[in-house]
């Protein structure tokens, strides 16, 4: 197999489409297009303006801001000069942003705008490594002088004039660009712990890129929604990595807000979102069917029991019968293909589910209107994937079987454990953390799992995260608040029990479903807190953890919970970005809470 670059890719791809449209952008309401040679000059100009800056190879350069072409521009520019692109959390606070920008040893800075500015201010006399901070969305600062800053413009136009000077220097260092040297450095969330920086090579993203996009073919007409953090693995799959390999198009939202209208618009042929993203679509159309009059609430309830019926053979590998085929048909055609026009998936021909694990229910709730929803699994250190569902192959609990040229074991305490070209080299600047992850050869997941007869891997949960009780008895907590997590009502939950006598829950409610519950029975309330306090409100809750209980073992069930009375948030550390919820400061910020249920 011939080890490839992300700059090599990305110039393949470009002298074959040219003119064809690569990324389009949203601006004051109109639609923008940027071809694939306009990329590529721009990205030049970038990596050409580095470069003369003092870019040397495999120094890393930052960038922090939500997704946009100025982004996507930047790391490819990076890339192309032999640079190691490193994303940082738009939502991260100013100790946090240090933290990468130091540890990561970046020489550059890309910023969005006055907010993120700020925040380099905090620690600007402490980074004294820093060459320019760039900043590429002006608005506050077009009369703010500083010799450390320069807009996205200004770079732009200095790398235009790099390359009239010097015409072969960006061609010479895009050329000296190694399959094993460091393309990117994706930091951890960092659920425990300070984030580490993952080093994944040029060789590592683009056979994971190569190796994605061939098990669920993906074509160069194909349209995906670029929302999802880019620093995360998951969305540089599909937003620069995924895309430079196939020639599809991506399409960048307004902002964070306005991602349900932005789908509608856009009506991508490839979906991907975390869980909570698809678990916030599918408790809208629970809300929306239950507002409905009763003939349309009737009519849904018919065919989504027909979809539901058939979607459950189809996910256990069994025949579907000509008669449940042809009402299925009638069903999608009078009531699920409008309901996707709505959503804008109309044209969704596969969606992906990733970075978290997402509830059963879920993910049959989809397929059952007609979504072909898969489910995907890897972590950062293997490049974002190592296992996926291919379509038209669910199978219920499984997240699939491995991808083609990667090897997964269960190891004899039941950690998964991966080889494959798209494990990482390492943890930057930690050798001991990379010779724990990395034994002779093998990427030890932290995850455990096992294999089935077909050879889909079933995770079972985090190794660090079992839970053992007074009683000695081995707890999965992910099993158990998967299906808490299946209830419209409860958004998350955590597990409690390790050494107790007893398990017990932290419910975080779904606040669009349980306000709706609470008008619809005149509970009367004022602010979320009060919401959480109301009595009809847990005894909503109870009986959802009731129903759950009558699946599990007696010392699987949750005995007494707790809803927590605020909303978490990524901004207050409290939830990662991909929305997951960090459950050592729960533990800790809740620890009255908890010790109040017992």
């Amino acid at each position: 197999m011939t080890k490839e670059t992300v700059p090599g890719v990305f110039k393949r791809t470009v002298e074959k489409y040219q003119d064809r449209v690569a990324l389009r952008i949203k601006k004051y309401g109109i639609w923008h297009d940027i071809s694939w040679k306009e990329y590529y000059i721009r990205a030049k100009y970038i990596g050409s303006a580095l470069a003369t800056m003092g870019l040397e190879k495999g120094q890393c350069v930052s960038i922090i801001g939500d997704n946009c072409s100025e982004w996507v521009i930047a790391d490819l520019g990076i890339q192309c000069v032999g640079g190691v692109a490193v994303g940082i959390y738009s939502t991260n606070a100013a100790p946090q942003v240090e933290y990468t920008v130091d540890h990561s040893e970046s020489v550059f800075l890309f910023a969005e705008n006055e907010e993120q500015l700020d925040k380099w201010l905090h620690f600007r006399s402490r980074t004294p490594q820093l060459k320019k901070i760039i900043v590429w969305d002006l608005e506050g600062l077009r009369d703010y002088e500083d010799p450390m800053v320069m807009s996205f413009d200004e770079l732009l136009e200095y790398g235009r004039k790099v390359c009239e000077e010097q015409p072969d220097l960006f061609e010479t260092r895009l050329n000296q660009v190694q399959p094993d040297d460091l393309s990117v450095l994706i930091y951890t969330s960092g659920t425990t712990g300070p984030p580490k920086g993952a080093m994944l090579t040029h060789a590592n993203v683009t056979w994971l890129s190569g190796a994605l996009t061939k098990i669920n073919p993906m074509w160069d007409k194909d349209e995906v929604m670029s929302f999802l953090p880019l620093c995360h693995i998951f969305e540089r799959v599909f937003s620069v990595f995924g895309h430079i390999t196939i020639g599809y198009v991506v399409n960048f939202i307004e902002s964070p807000d306005t991602v349900t209208d932005n789908m509608r618009e856009i009506s991508p042929t490839v979906g991907y979102a975390v869980p909570r993203v698809w678990e916030k679509y599918a408790s809208s159309i629970y809300i929306r069917m239950a507002d409905a009059d009763w003939v349309k609430r009737h009519i849904y309830n018919l065919c989504y029991t027909i979809g539901k019926k058939r979607a459950v053979i189809k996910m256990n590998y069994k025949p579907v019968p000509l008669y449940l085929e042809l009402l299925y048909w009638i069903a999608y055609f009078s009531v699920f293909r409008k309901l996707k026009e709505r959503l804008g998936f109309d044209r969704m021909r596969i969606a992906y589910s990733g970075a978290a694990p997402i509830s059963e229910d879920v993910l049959l709730f989809f397929q059952s209107i007609g979504i072909n929803m898969v489910e995907g699994y890897g972590q950062t250190e293997g490049s974002g994937v190592t296992c996926a569902s291919r379509a038209g192959q669910v199978k219920f609990g499984t997240v699939g079987p491995p991808l083609p040229g990667t090897e997964v074991k269960i190891a004899e305490d039941g950690e998964i454990l991966v080889k494959s070209p798209s494990v990482f080299k390492g943890y930057y600047r930690n050798p001991k953390a990379t010779a724990e992850t990395i034994i002779d050869g093998w990427l030890h997941s932290g995850d455990i799992g096992k294999l089935d007869e077909d050879g889909h891997l079933k995770i079972t949960d985090r190794k660090k995260d079992i839970i053992v009780t007074a009683g000695g008895k081995n707890i999965s907590p992910q099993y158990i608040e998967n299906k808490l997590k299946a209830s419209t009502y409860i958004n998350d939950a955590i597990i409690i029990g390790d050494n107790r006598k007893y398990l017990a829950a932290l419910i975080m409610i779904d606040e669009d479903t349980v306000v709706k519950y609470a008008q619809d029975h005149k509970i009367q309330f004022s602010t979320y807190g009060d919401l959480t306090q109301s009595e009809e409100i847990r005894q909503l809750i109870q009986s959802e953890i009731d129903e759950v209980n009558k699946t599990l073992s007696r010392v699987e069930q949750p005995k007494k919970f707790a809803i927590l009375p605020k909303k978490l948030y990524v901004e207050d550390g409290e939830v990662t970005p991909t929305m997951k919820v960090k459950r050592s400061f729960v533990h800790k910020t809740f620890s009255g809470l908890i010790e109040a249920m017992y």
